[in-house]
């Protein structure tokens, strides 16, 4: 009985992640796309041809509720509705208007897709339209392909590529490659511990299924499970706890040749750069003073430093910044209060050591084994 139970419960899916401003905002880019889709058809056909076809429905679902799937991209939208128009109008032709023309038509269309990487599943629902569409859609023939089909899914992609960016949604996707500026085959320090691409790659290998999710996407979604299991069982510490507060600064109109005395000095391989209020206006490296010939430099500080700097709050965990300070690029990121202040800095050895103490209470209260001795 309790298997029947569990059976019959898995029928109920689980609630969708989804929040309330988000469900809103796909069921609006649906409705606009829809319309203006099927009025630029009903301008080109006239009022007397088929100017929207059903199947965009569900197209317009993928396009506006899950745009980063990859069976939502420009190329599954417009190659797969295409293909899959033009594989039904040849099974209407060849076998007929019949039930087996339909499923023919389905699997050859999926074949296709398929194989020229454009697999969409309304594509399913466009070649079924082609040999069940009744006599207006037989009447169009092959032109049925271009004309609602291919003329809807352009309209469709155009508005879905100005709303979704409109609102911030990253359409076309575009996979974020972590950088690896050191040019080695050297994995970056943050992935060389836990899972690899590889690691990933081979476990979807042998599931053999196609997931509605990209790769990339995935690995982000269990690298942010990783960190958050790490916050709950080392507890929160806060940049404000680990910060450097008696930061040594320039100011923008400092020489050149002052900056390079002073990081000389203090054996200082960066150092914020602030106005008179305290607040950061950026950073000077060593290499860029070294690049400038900073120790004979007549310019200023304002002239060499870098303006897009990395920041974080005092209130910021730190395993926020564990990305940031492993990826090899950035050593030193400022700490700033609401009005761009400078309060401290957090460094890679301040992380380090943070950690570091955190692993050893942990280990002495019980609750983590020891290394191994050696």
């Amino acid at each position: 009985m309790n298997r029947l139970k569990g059976w019959l419960r898995a029928f109920w899916p689980d609630p969708m992640a989804v929040s309330r401003g988000e469900q809103l905002l796909s069921c609006s880019g649906a409705l606009l796309g829809l319309l203006v889709s099927g009025w630029i058809a009903q301008q080109s056909l006239g009022d007397a041809g088929l100017w929207l076809v059903a199947p965009m429905g569900a197209c317009a679902v993928l396009l506006f509720a899950v745009p980063s799937s990859p069976l939502a991209q420009p190329w599954s939208v417009v190659g797969g509705n295409l293909v899959a128009a033009l594989v039904g109008v040849a099974c209407a032709h060849w076998v007929g208007h019949t039930l087996w023309a339909a499923g023919l038509a389905v699997a050859i269309a999926m074949a296709a897709m398929f194989g020229l990487r454009c697999l969409h599943p309304p594509g399913g629902a466009i070649a079924l339209t082609a040999v069940l569409g009744g006599d207006e859609v037989a009447q169009l023939g092959y032109a049925f392909a271009l004309y609602p089909v291919t003329l809807n899914s352009l309209g469709l992609l155009a508005i879905a590529l100005l709303f979704n960016n409109a609102f911030r949604r990253r359409y076309p996707y575009r996979a974020l490659v972590p950088d690896n500026p050191r040019k080695t085959r050297d994995l970056p320090p943050r992935d060389r511990l836990g899972f690899t691409a590889a690691d990933l790659d081979e476990v979807l290998a042998a599931r053999g299924e196609l997931l509605d999710i990209s790769r990339e996407d995935l690995a982000q979604i269990l690298r942010q499970t990783e960190e958050r299991a790490y916050r709950r069982r080392f507890g929160e510490i806060r940049c404000a706890d680990i910060m450097s507060r008696d930061v040594l600064c320039l100011a923008p109109a400092d020489s050149c040749a002052e900056a390079w005395a002073r990081m000389q000095g203090h054996r200082l391989t960066a150092m914020p750069v602030v106005n008179q209020r305290r607040q950061l206006q950026g950073m000077l490296y060593l290499h860029d003073l070294i690049q400038t010939d900073g120790a004979c430099s007549p310019g200023q500080v304002r002239e060499v430093m870098q303006t897009q700097v990395p920041s974080c709050g005092p209130q910021w965990p730190t395993i926020r910044l564990v990305q940031r300070l492993a990826s090899g690029e950035v050593h030193k990121v400022p700490v700033l209060d609401e009005d761009r202040v400078l309060l401290g800095i957090v460094t890679q050895t301040d992380l380090v050591a943070a950690l570091y103490r955190r692993s050893l209470e942990t280990v002495s209260a019980g609750t983590l084994a020891p290394p191994p001795a050696g």
